[in-house]
């Protein structure tokens, strides 16, 4: 399940999507992203999230796919937010089942690391001096780098 959306999502109910497919699974393995308000030593009043419709979530079926050829994964759930979202507000989950802890965990890392280096998010932030566009990290290609292996 994949969803790009403005609406918040309640990890309650995304945990018990992934707990469904008990008892085949042994483990379930959450990730859940929030809007920090910093950066760069500068503080951040909140963020703007735009996407490219289609292409987006045509990118993120493809990590998912990718992910599941890595790992004996049964179940993963992706919501990426869009809009205004203001400090301390969820932007991403990524929820991952599988028969065992090392698949599960594995599979939810490499999601989101080339969630931040693939899929076609720009991100605004809103700070006191003006609104910024932030630029992608080299932390984060030198992360994603490691799967390509």
């Amino acid at each position: 399940m994949i969803k790009v959306q403005q609406e918040d999502f309640s990890l309650a109910s995304e945990y018990e999507a992934l707990w469904a497919d008990a008892p085949k699974i042994g483990a379930i393995v959450t990730f859940t992203g929030l809007v920090r308000d910093f950066n760069a030593d500068e503080s951040v009043t909140g963020l703007f999230l735009e996407h490219y419709p289609g292409m987006t979530e045509k990118v993120l079926a493809q990590l998912v796919e990718d992910a599941k050829k890595r790992w004996p994964i049964i179940n993963v759930r992706i919501i990426h937010r869009i809009g205004e979202l203001k400090a301390s507000d969820q932007i991403v989950f990524v929820g991952v089942n599988s028969e065992h802890r090392e698949a599960a965990f594995a599979a939810c890392e490499f999601l989101m690391d080339f969630l931040k280096t693939k899929a076609p998010f720009w991100k605004k932030e809103q700070r006191q001096s003006g609104d910024t566009w932030v630029e992608a990290k080299a932390t984060d290609q030198e992360r994603a780098t490691r799967w390509q292996s």
